[in-house]
């Protein structure tokens, strides 16, 4: 069974700021050599436009393309190109969670779950399934000595 990322108004607009910076640092410098130099170097330009797409792309990637996903053993978390197996009896304990902003995370919401296991990069991992309830329903039909905190 495979769950999707909740996405919230607050992690749509920092992807967007992000983008927007990205977009400021590397595009700026293409407008300045094709506008304003009597030469501009094309080579240059060309390659700071492939740059910033690949960092743009990379970006959306790994922040939209979340899924988290029930294996017969363990709990395969994927967002890009970060992806974490999480055998069922290594987990330990779930607990609901809004500080997004520390740890290991592959998520996309503020409203979130972090599942702490052994053998944890930093811990745990923090994720956001979108129908969380259902998640946490076949999460602990999967591993039931989970401690849930509410």
């Amino acid at each position: 069974m495979t769950f999707k990322s909740k996405r919230d108004r607050t992690f749509m607009i920092l992807i967007m700021m992000a983008s927007a910076l990205i977009a400021m640092a590397t595009l700026l410098p293409v407008v300045i050599e094709l506008f304003f130099m009597e030469a501009p170097d094309m080579k240059a330009v060309w390659i700071t436009l492939v740059l910033f797409l690949l960092c743009e792309g990379f970006i959306l990637w790994v922040s939209l393309d979340i899924e988290y996903t029930f294996k017969e053993d363990y709990l395969f978390v994927r967002g890009g190109l970060f992806r974490s197996k999480i055998p069922f009896e290594d987990i330990t304990k779930v607990n609901p969670t809004s500080n997004i902003l520390v740890g290991y995370r592959i998520l996309s919401s503020t409203d979130a779950l972090e599942i702490h296991y052994k053998k944890a990069f930093m811990g745990s991992v923090i994720i956001s399934p979108e129908n969380r309830e259902e998640f946490l329903k076949v999460l602990l039909e999967k591993a039931p000595h989970i401690h849930f905190v509410k």
